[in-house]
């Protein structure tokens, strides 16, 4: 093993720490911070790029939509939620993953994963005779780059001490989830030209007029969709490649990984487990021919959630006794309240990042006008605000400011600043619910666009400062052995919030009341106030301002 004489590693194939003592300020200034630091700047652009792609779907549907694919806007919402369900879902077997399998083991090979979705996708997306199962299947796959935001938070969280939890956690997820204005951006402009050559394949027509960060291009225009799965494969690689060979397990807190290969099989099973109890919390819910309609989203969820961690138990091997004991961290309440708290935050960011870009295309991209018979009709509004023009704008806010938050919170504590945000939102998304009520029900709707947009701008950057706010507040609440699950379980409740919104605002849409989605998440935000103040401010708090 290529280890220094203080045991830790060097680096490279076998670059284990055997030695890891963060909370000596020793240890930390003169070894620990260059190590931690080196796993950090590999790790964020592992995030950032599988976290991207996970939600490719938002801008693909919009473009979907524009080239003509033979699918209702109800399907296309669908699949956007199908992938957020499946990677709220493969975060829960991911938070246990860094213990069993060790950080540098996981975060390579979680990555490498991600080449799977990209590749499927540019060779679906080539044809609009692929049919509609095989873009779910496609989606559900893609769960694994939403996976990877838990098992990727547990990891970098052993390596920081608690005085620099906020900050290092805010960094890892805020640029990691930048990954989403990435593909915002990114998405767009490279199905504006043939990038790739002959591997660009064949390109299809614009049926409507879309809009990117270069302009509008009419309907008519070539595009090639494809091309985003290629881009994804081809910096996917060498980012596997970069966390192979920079990244650390650090065996106090995985003690027995095994050999890579065995690793690597472990993390296969609880994926695998993952992505089954996905497709059965879909089958059940989804309506015929996809699924068999039985259960609304609120009843499947849960049973989604419980068959997981069911199954989980039942694991054979050396991997049962660690999950078990990893299962702990459900008899803390705290574990409850944070994961009320995450969902606030984390829930809201990545459900409005999968629902804003479909919302911007169906509410504004329609009009009301005065039929011959004297009543009332939708029809398509000719200088509709584009989504892929607009949509990445709330994304980057979000993200960017996460690390700032953190910051913050290290310096006045994680609820004070979790109770502000609470506020802010409270009253940003009754705004929002009445604008968009405004705007749907509208003869001219691009009237409302500005404060449509910056009021979902508020709620981005109030949700991503509180990200920040929570992931500090977890990592002074719990200690070494019950953080990295406590994180990896939190951002799995709370990554169900990009199979919610979309779902929810989608169906909301589609009965003519928008705003009530909005006025929805509202009351969410007041009950997650109360919660806040209850457990960590009120004057006998259980634990004070953490």
């Amino acid at each position: 093993m290529a280890e220094t004489t203080d045991g830790i590693g060097r680096g490279g194939r076998n670059a284990d720490l055997e030695h890891w003592d963060v909370e000596d300020p020793v240890f930390w200034e003169h070894q620990g911070k260059r190590i931690a630091y080196r796993n950090l700047w590999i790790s964020i652009p592992c995030l950032l790029v599988a976290f991207g792609y996970w939600q490719m779907w938002g801008m693909l549907t919009v473009q979907m939509n524009n080239l003509g694919f033979p699918f209702s806007e109800a399907e296309l919402f669908t699949l956007v939620g199908i992938a957020g369900l499946s990677g709220a879902t493969l975060r829960i077997p991911a938070s246990f993953m860094i213990r069993i399998a060790g950080g540098r083991n996981t975060i390579f090979l979680t990555t490498a994963l991600m080449i799977i979705p990209c590749l499927g996708a540019y060779l679906a997306l080539q044809s609009q005779d692929t049919p509609l199962w095989a873009f779910q299947l496609l989606a559900l796959v893609s769960g694994v780059g939403g996976g990877n935001f838990a098992c990727s938070m547990a990891n970098i969280s052993s390596f920081f001490p608690k005085h620099q939890q906020g900050l290092a956690l805010g960094l890892n997820a805020g640029l990691g989830n930048l990954g989403v204005t990435g593909m915002q951006i990114l998405i767009p402009l490279s199905m504006t030209a043939a990038i790739f050559a002959g591997l660009s394949g064949d390109p299809m027509e614009l049926e409507r007029a879309s809009g990117t960060l270069i302009g509008r291009i009419p309907e008519g225009t070539d595009t090639w969709l494809q091309n985003p799965g290629l881009l994804g494969v081809l910096v996917l690689i060498p980012l596997s490649a970069a966390a192979w060979f920079g990244m650390n397990n650090i065996r106090s807190i995985t003690p027995n990984p095994g050999s890579p290969l065995a690793a690597f099989g472990k993390i296969f099973g609880l994926y695998n487990l993952g992505l089954l109890t996905s497709a059965i919390g879909l089958y059940v819910m989804l309506p015929p021919p996809v699924g068999l309609g039985w259960l609304n989203m609120w009843l499947a969820l849960p049973l989604t959630i419980g068959l997981t961690l069911g199954l989980m138990r039942l694991i054979p091997g050396d991997i049962r006794p660690n999950i078990q004991k990893q299962f702990a961290i459900f008899h803390d309440k705290h574990t409850w309240s944070m994961s009320l708290l995450y969902i606030l935050t984390f829930g809201s960011f990545i459900g409005f990042s999968a629902a804003l870009p479909l919302s911007i295309e169906v509410i504004f991209g329609s009009m009301l006008e005065r039929a011959d018979n004297g009543g009332w009709e939708r029809v398509a509004n000719p200088d509709a605000p584009s989504a892929m023009t607009w949509a990445w704008m709330g994304p980057f806010v979000g993200a960017a400011i996460r690390p700032i938050g953190g910051w913050i919170s290290d310096k006045v504590g994680g609820s004070i600043v979790t109770q502000a945000i609470s506020v802010i939102m409270v009253l940003a998304s009754i705004a929002t619910g009445y604008v968009m009520m405004q705007a749907y029900n509208a003869t001219d709707p691009n009237s409302y666009f500005v404060p449509f947009l910056l009021l979902f701008i508020v709620l981005f950057a109030a949700s991503g400062i509180g990200n920040g706010s929570t992931f500090r507040s977890i990592g002074v609440i719990f200690d070494a052995q019950k953080k990295g699950p406590v994180l990896g379980w939190t951002s799995a409740v709370a990554a169900y919030g990009a199979f919610i919104a979309p779902r929810v605002m989608g169906n909301q849409i589609e009965a003519g009341s928008p705003e009530l989605a909005m006025y929805g998440f509202a009351v969410f935000y007041a009950i997650c106030l109360i919660v806040n103040w209850w457990f960590y401010l009120r004057r006998n708090a259980y634990i004070k301002n953490p």
